[in-house]
């Protein structure tokens, strides 16, 4: 409990003296009755960043805003490796975690729009031979439930299963629920999504994220696996005790999470999701459209079925990889990435076309994230306390 009350009442610190930093740096900010800001400036970003990151003792943390669905700054702090006093900079490799289910819901959705493949068909229509025979889905050799998956299921984390098999007591993979029922969140499903691809349409992850998202954009620092030349600027990480992981070469692409990448190169990808580049109106539509209600308090533990009134009070619901709900302003949007040593979030007022992104190689930059995006959106009734179930307004 000690952890839990510290971050509370650095939560009360930092928005009380950061936000008297950041605002004064940028003048006088202009509210709108609806609690969009205006546009802070650099230097106020900047100066909040640094304030927030040295209160928490945030090892690294980089930012970009799009607003109007342009790239409006970039910016890195801290430092990518402190035993060396190697900086972290904006063309710095980071690891993009589960940012990369968006991008993959995006891959997706350029296929719908080809015709290539549909979001509530059964995989069971793709697959050329039913899921348990392949060797990672044997578990399931009992339960034809599998037939009821469905890329939107899988894309809505509405699966059925754990996050991950591995966090079974007996490391066997199946079914919690029926496919469809309820959202939990699961890395497993985008697995299953992955193998849809492969095997039903022949493609190569990897290959098709770099063609169709990384480089019509001009992401050259963004790979779905590991690359020799990562390693001249790349990112360490620190967890919440401060002890430092080196960063893993990922061998192979993956749908759940694989993509390194930097602020740069997530400034620019997102502002083309922002602005639904090589979509069709109708898919860029229904990669945020409310789909499926999400009716836990917290997102993990992802089994968990205790109610948390989000789903009634702001309408939060399970987009296309991604998660979206109702604000005074109209529909906001936003999704996390996170492990030991990595911080991740992006949130997004989707009338306005403003983004923050932020990317941090130090997980203890996730409690000033509050501040940081209500300094750039303005006032949301985002449900932090849905996102990080340790966060008390």
């Amino acid at each position: 409990m000690r952890r839990f009350r510290s971050v509370r009442v650095l939560a009360r610190q930092v928005t009380t003296f950061a936000f008297s930093v950041g605002f004064a740096a940028c003048g006088n900010t202009p509210r709108a009755a609806s609690g969009v800001t205006a546009l802070p400036s650099s230097a106020a970003i900047d100066s909040a960043a640094r304030v927030l990151m040295q209160r928490a003792e945030v090892q690294g943390l980089t930012i970009a805003v799009i607003d109007g669905g342009s790239v409006r700054h970039v910016g890195a702090y801290g430092m990518r490796n402190v035993a060396k006093g190697l900086p972290l900079t904006p063309r710095t490799v980071m690891y993009g975690a589960s940012l990369t289910k968006t991008a993959v819901a995006y891959l997706v959705l350029q296929l719908v729009d080809e015709g290539r493949i549909a979001l509530d068909r059964s995989i069971a229509d793709y697959l050329p031979k039913p899921l348990p025979e392949y060797p990672d889905y044997q578990d399931l050799a009992n339960d034809p439930r599998w037939k009821q998956l469905t890329l939107r299921i899988l894309l809505n984390h509405a699966s059925g299963f754990a996050n991950f098999r591995w966090l079974e007591e007996d490391r066997v993979l199946r079914f919690h629920f029926d496919p469809g029922a309820r959202y939990a969140y699961s890395g497993e499903g985008f697995y299953i999504v992955q193998l849809v691809l492969e095997e039903a349409l022949g493609l190569e992850l990897g290959a098709e994220m770099e063609r169709r998202l990384f480089a019509p954009h001009g992401l050259t620092r963004t790979s779905m696996q590991w690359r020799a030349d990562f390693a001249e600027d790349l990112a360490d990480g620190y967890a919440e005790d401060g002890s430092m992981e080196p960063h893993d070469e990922r061998s192979r692409p993956s749908a759940a999470g694989s993509m390194d990448t930097s602020i740069e190169d997530q400034a620019r990808l997102w502002a083309a999701i922002v602005r639904g580049d090589g979509l069709s109106d109708s898919s860029r539509a229904e990669l945020i459209r409310a789909q499926l209600p999400i009716r836990s308090k917290h997102q993990f533990p992802t089994l968990r079925e205790d109610r948390g009134g989000h789903d009634e009070m702001l309408g939060l619901s399970a987009g296309l990889g991604l998660v979206t709900y109702r604000d005074v302003d109209g529909p906001v949007w936003f999704k996390g990435g996170h492990n030991d040593w990595t911080g991740n979030m992006v949130v997004c007022r989707e009338r306005q076309r403003r983004c923050v992104v932020l990317l941090a190689n130090d997980v203890r930059a996730e409690r000033i994230y509050p501040e940081l995006v209500r300094l750039v959106l303005g006032d949301l009734l985002l449900p932090w306390s849905w996102e990080y179930s340790w966060y008390t307004p």
